[in-house]
């Protein structure tokens, strides 16, 4: 499995339309977490969050927030914000440009939010102009596309819970955009990067904010 850790330069330069990280002055970072809500992974994220008086940005699955309502009220209950992340997961390189916005625009009456984040980041440029207002579409509201600075690798089977904490604690600094995942198949890793990496930057001194473009 092919990926990066810390997001190159030249990937960020490639897609300009999209928000990697956000400029700060202060020890802040965006915590962000996929493919939710899950009956049992999102709530575990949601007391861990709660216990470093962290917030975050969910971005959620239409179908997941349809088949768990009362999840997604917690988030937002909770003082989170979320996100859209399509209806159910497309691939925004493998449909067609038509179908992919009908998936958003189907996942935009369960979540209502201007940002968005492409499921495995894949998204053409020309998508990019699309739901961001450059191009006409039939999407009413202009989304700010929320890409990532640094992925914890919570996806991936191969790691351990332990080197996902490393990767977000070693690459992470000031106004990154970090993703978790809170599904099941990042549940084993999750469980165990996400707690270490709130202690370890709240005793470093930062504080953990959702995304408020």
């Amino acid at each position: 499995m092919l990926y990066f850790v810390k997001t190159p330069w030249w990937l960020k330069k490639l897609y300009p339309g999209c928000v990697w990280d956000i400029p700060v002055k202060e020890k802040i970072l965006y915590l962000t977490f996929d493919d939710g809500p899950h009956p049992e992974v999102t709530p575990f994220v949601l007391d861990q969050l709660k216990q470093y008086n962290a917030k975050a940005t969910f971005f959620c699955i239409g179908k997941n927030v349809a088949a768990h309502p009362e999840i997604y009220r917690r988030v937002l209950d909770e003082g989170h914000r979320t996100g859209n992340h399509t209806n159910n997961h497309l691939n925004g390189w493998k449909v067609t440009d038509e179908l992919y916005l009908q998936n958003i625009l189907a996942a935009g009456k369960y979540i209502d939010s201007h940002l968005f984040r492409p499921p495995y980041g894949r998204i053409t440029r020309f998508q990019v102009k699309l739901l961001t207002g450059i191009r006409n579409s039939p999407v009413n509201n202009n989304f700010s596309i929320i890409m990532w600075d640094v992925l914890s690798g919570d996806f991936d089977v191969a790691l351990s819970g332990e080197t996902c904490s490393i990767n977000v604690i070693k690459q992470a600094q000031p106004g990154s955009v970090i993703v978790f995942h809170d599904s099941e198949k990042a549940f084993p890793r999750l469980k165990e990067a996400l707690p270490k990496t709130l202690q370890y930057f709240s005793e470093k001194g930062y504080r953990f904010e959702a995304i408020g473009l």
